[in-house]
Parts: C-alpha cells; structure tokens; sequence
C-alpha cells in the first residue's frame, strides 16, 4: 500500500466509525398525573420550588437532631457502602473509556534453536551460517486498536456512564432515606419523653384521689370497692411508666446504630410540638419527581443503561474492524542487535472479523439485552407510580393530622376541665367517685392520644419531604 492510499483509508474508516447501530434512548411514556391528589389548600402550590428543595438543616433546625443527622451522614454504614458503590461505578466508567486507547504490547526475547545434523533446516544453517544453532534477539511493540465502527464501544461507555449516574443516585437516595429514618426516630423520641411525662403527671394525681379516697373509707363516707377502683387506676398509671422508659430505651438503640455510633442515650429536646414548616408547604408537579426524586432518577438511569446495552449486543452481530501495527528491532547476532536502521523491522495489518458460529450466542446477548430493557422501564415505570402515590398519601396525612391535632388539643382541654368539676363536685358530695375516676382515666387517654397525633404530624411531614425528595442536598 503506497503512503499516498494511507490518508484515503483512514478518512474512510472515521466516516465509518460515525456509524452507531440501536437507538437512542427517549424517555417512555410514563402514567404521571397532572397534579397530586388531596393537594388542596395550602398544599395546592405546585409552582417549581418544592418542599424538597429546602435543605434538610433549614427543615430540622432542632441543633439535637441537626447533631444526630450529620453524624450519621459521616458514620451511617449503609452509606458507607453507597459511597464504595459509586467509586466501585466510576473505576468502571474508567475502564470504558479506556476501551478507545489501542493495546500496547512490549516484549523483549531471546531464543536460541539447534537443528538436527539430518534435517533440510540443520544442513542449510551450516552451509550458510556455519553453525546449526540459530540465534534470534528480538525487542519490539505491538499495537491493537479496534475501530468502533458500529458503535459498539461507546454503547458500552455510555452504559457505564449511565450506571455511575445511576450510583450516584442510589447514593442519594440511600441518603434521604437515611435523613428520614433519623428524624422519624427522633421525634418517635419526642413522643415517648411526652407520653412519659404525661404518665408521671397522672400517677401523682392518681394518688392524691386515692389518699383521698383512703380518708374517706375511714371516714366511712365511702366503701371499699371505691378504694380498690381508685387503686387500680393508679396502678394502671403507674405501669404506664416503666412500658414508656422501655420504648425510650428500645428507641434509642437503633437510632444510635442509624448514626454508626454504639447503643447509648440520645440527647434530645424538652418539647413535642410538632414539625411545622415555615410558610405552605408547596409540592409542585408529580412530573417533577423525575429530576428530583433519586430513586425514580436511579431507575431511569438504569433503562438508559440497559437500551445502551442493548446497542452494544446488536453491534456484536456486525463485523469488528481492528488495526495492528508492529515494530521493533531484530537481529540473529547479539552484536547487530541494536543497529539502527539496519535491525529495525515494521509491521502494518488492518483486520475485518464477522462472527460466524457465535452468531446464535450474540443473537440470544441481544435478545436477553432487549428483555432487560424491558424490564428496566417496566421498573421505571413502577417507581414513577409507587413515587407519586407515596406523595398523594403524605398530602392526606399532613392535612388530616393537622385536623386531628386540632380536634384532640380542644378534647384535652375539656377533659381536664370535666376532672376539675368532677372533683370539686366529688369533694362536695354532689358527684360519685367513679366520675372523678372516669373523667380522670378520660383525661390521660386524651393526652396521649394529642401526643401521638403531634408524632404523626412531624412524620407526615417528614415522610412528605422524603417523598418529593428532599434530604440529600
């Protein structure tokens, strides 16, 4: 091949390598709802800034909490894991870059072959070398570069780079679910410490009707069932507080094993009032969950990697182009061995392979690449679904526990003011003493009840914020 045919072929074999066999990814069609369900009120914004937008630290600005998260972004080690995930991704997206870069081989050798006195080999080499051992030095590089005519390597680079996304998304998804775990943890704290306070309050008051009581059975205005009643109400109350430190404890454990740290207490606040936002909490569109959720990025990061492997697969059945070229230097005299230019020896080959016994092997890669592909929008298409109903169900809770706190602190308030009559009543012998008992054990349900439903509206809240989203900025 002359040198003036050399840049002809290599113009042809890039306009070939411009070719690229599969289609492009395009974003299915996917069953995303105009708006959420049950977003009306406050909850109706739907404008392009959300709740998930909003940094963690500006959501919880209690410093405990604040303390426990950043320690368990440090420390947690399912993101620990994540982490060597995603450096794990990247080494393979290295790799496939790499793919471009021809193979670059060096070798170095000596050999030395003796041929038999009767051979055709062994009476040439004495007629015309005088010697039947043959000497050959040789030190030389070889070169291979497969030209990516079909497109088959950057089918795969782009698979990889998709999967490193992919990684990068499951890292953050691994990290909101992380930031919700712990404050849902901490304020399921918050509810125990209330509940706790609230069965100390009870047990004292418990015992002052029952001293009462006890002094008017010696007074014999009462009997004896209405001690034993009061007596096992107090005994109820009372048992409510060891149950409550129990779930304190049992609580704290595994928060502590959220945050990568050994079972021990958890510092905390003194107050239960309820996660609150400042201003509406604003939403957006369920459209938007595809850029902002990690978990729906992460799945469709991986249909694109999976339609990038597919392209791959379908490339494999066309014909590889490959190059090799080789040089060096070889002498059969050690003296001559480096003599330049006499020992130097150049090598130029360009290779065209079609697969042919292999082709039902690539056939079925390609067919099971094309049932990957499948799946991975099948999935896609799941997560978008499963994402959009968890928000439509955590617009229902904030909303309604929001109604329910409303309706039990006003039930509170006149529970504590029905023991207050029914006492004073009870004093003044005008109400009997299983009114007070009554509206006493009322009252101490109540309370409960106001704070359970103050520890749904923080996890409504919370859960709303992992729902669009939120926690990994």
């Amino acid at each position: 091949m002359t040198s003036r045919r050399l840049p002809l072929l290599f113009l042809l074999l890039l306009l070939a390598s411009a070719c690229r066999v599969g289609q492009n990814y395009t974003q299915p069609a996917l069953p995303v709802p105009a708006q959420y369900r049950a977003a009306s009120g406050p909850l109706a914004i739907t404008d392009s800034t959300t709740l998930a937008d909003v940094a963690w630290r500006s959501l919880f600005q209690d410093p405990a909490l604040q303390q426990l998260i950043d320690s368990a972004l440090v420390h947690n080690l399912d993101l620990q894991v994540a982490l060597r995930n995603l450096e794990s991704a990247d080494q393979l997206l290295r790799q496939a870059r790499a793919a471009y870069v021809p193979t670059v081989t060096a070798q170095v050798g000596a050999t030395s072959n003796t041929a038999s006195r009767n051979s055709l080999g062994g009476i040439s080499a004495e007629q015309f070398v005088g010697t039947r051992t043959v000497k050959d030095y040789n030190a030389g590089l070889t070169a291979a570069w497969e030209l990516d005519v079909w497109g088959r390597l950057r089918r795969l680079q782009e698979a990889a780079r998709a999967e490193y996304l992919q990684t990068a998304e499951a890292r953050k998804a691994v990290q909101t679910q992380l930031v919700a775990q712990v404050a849902q943890g901490y304020y399921d704290l918050l509810r125990l410490d209330a509940q706790l306070a609230i069965a100390h309050r009870n047990t004292v008051l418990n015992d002052s009707t029952l001293r009462l009581l006890r002094l008017q059975w010696t007074a014999g205005l009462v009997t004896t069932l209405a001690v034993d009643q009061a007596t096992a109400q107090q005994q109820a109350a009372a048992l409510l507080v060891p149950q409550l430190e129990q779930g304190i404890i049992e609580q704290e454990n595994p928060l502590r094993v959220l945050t990568g740290q050994a079972p021990a207490a958890v510092s905390r606040a003194a107050t239960d009032a309820p996660l609150a936002p400042a201003g509406p909490l604003a939403v957006g569109v369920p459209v938007a969950l595809l850029s902002r959720r990690p978990d729906v990025r992460a799945r469709e990061l991986a249909l694109v990697a999976a339609n990038a492997r597919t392209g791959a697969a379908q490339a494999s059945l066309y014909p590889a182009l490959t190059l090799s070229g080789t040089t060096g230097l070889n002498s059969f005299v050690l003296s001559n061995w480096l003599a330049v230019p006499g020992g130097v020896f150049t090598g130029f080959g360009v290779g065209l392979a079609q697969p042919l016994v292999q082709r039902r092997q690539l056939r079925t890669q390609l067919e099971l690449a094309r049932l990957d592909q499948e799946r991975a929008a099948l999935a896609f298409r799941q997560v978008v679904l499963t994402a959009a109903g968890e928000v439509s169900s955590a617009l229902v809770r904030v909303e309604k526990t929001q109604q329910q706190a409303a309706l039990a602190a006003a039930r509170v308030d006149t529970l504590h003011q029905a023991t207050r009559h029914a006492t004073l009543l009870f004093r003044s012998n005008l109400a009997s003493y299983l009114e007070v008992l009554t509206a006493q054990g009322n009252a101490l349900q109540s309370q409960l009840a106001l704070v359970d439903i103050r520890r749904q509206q923080s996890g409504a809240v919370v859960e709303l914020y992992r729902a669009l989203g939120g926690g990994w900025r």
